[in-house]
């Protein structure tokens, strides 16, 4: 699969804004992913979420079609915190739950009625597979980069391997799989050539405005103080959360970066690699976000 025709394809495919959900019969014999799967160990880890959740948002509205969407249906604009605790949780049990299935099927018929018309008069729905895959390829990309820069470095065999775990997931959601690519390989030369569809968007700048201005000041708080108390923070979010960002990325949001912010990045990252040994002996209810942490529960309690 060249970049030439992936990026062909998707553009060609998206234009038409047709709805595929595939409604195969749910059994016990349909492939599930479990605690001895690579995404079970690394997607539900608190450093994953915590310090993945930029790039994945950035990464999926990056793309005019699904920004669009965003933009038209969502309530982002006015309740952006309350949306990104809704989304979260069903994404999370369409792994980690007892019925992976019902769940992704729930975050498929989310999407149903998401459809509109783009500004040059074409038209997209997020049941689309090229739309729909993206966003999940921005969950896999999530949990490729952040597990590689902040939990431990991954072999060559394990991103094939969380990638080939990302087969069944994706099918858990009963969509069409015609533009997911076939080896981890041809995922990485398809995920290059989306990277070049980046372009600023009203959602991207809303939603990054909080890095550029600052975190606002809680109304409590006099803004003088604020300017004091928020700097250690804001710091922090312009190093480690615009860190994360691919520069195509930093460039459609407008932030800034340079070679003292990456080095302090990676001094950053590297520390918290080196800590592994000591997390991963930590309790499941801190090492996890609480979705996954139920999943490691109830596995583990059925194998005593």
């Amino acid at each position: 699969m060249t970049d030439q025709h992936t990026h062909t394809a998707y553009h060609d495919h998206v234009r038409e804004a047709e709805p595929m959900p595939v409604d195969e019969q749910i059994t016990d014999a349909m492939p599930r992913l479990g605690p001895d799967s690579l995404i079970w160990k690394f997607y539900g880890d608190f450093r994953v979420q915590l310090f993945g959740f930029q790039r994945l948002a950035g990464t999926e509205n990056a793309v005019a079609e699904l920004a669009q969407g965003v933009t038209d249906h969502s309530v982002i604009f006015g309740d952006f915190l309350g949306r990104a605790l809704r989304t979260a949780p069903p994404v999370l049990k369409a792994v980690y739950s007892e019925d992976p299935y019902g769940w992704g099927r729930t975050v498929r018929d989310f999407h149903r009625g998401i459809k509109g018309q783009m500004p040059d008069g074409s038209r997209y729905h997020a049941l689309n597979p090229e739309l729909f895959y993206w966003a999940h390829a921005t969950f896999l990309d999530q949990i490729l980069y952040c597990t590689d820069t902040f939990v431990r470095r991954l072999s060559y065999e394990e991103k094939v391997q969380i990638f080939e775990e990302s087969k069944v997931w994706y099918r858990h959601y009963g969509v069409s799989a015609r533009s997911q690519p076939q080896t981890y390989d041809e995922f990485v030369a398809y995920w290059d050539s989306m990277l070049e569809r980046f372009a600023p968007n009203r959602t991207l700048t809303y939603a990054t405005g909080y890095i550029r201005k600052g975190v606002p000041a809680p109304s409590f708080v006099p803004p003088v103080i604020w300017s004091v108390l928020a700097a250690p923070l804001n710091l922090y979010i312009r190093t480690m959360i615009v860190g994360t960002l691919p520069p195509p990325l930093r460039a459609a949001c407008q932030l800034d970066w340079d070679d003292r912010r990456e080095r302090r990045f990676q001094r950053a990252a590297a520390t918290l690699r080196a800590l592994d040994p000591i997390i991963s002996r930590m309790p499941i209810r801190l090492r996890y976000v609480p979705w996954a942490a139920d999943g490691w529960r109830r596995v583990r309690n059925t194998r005593t």
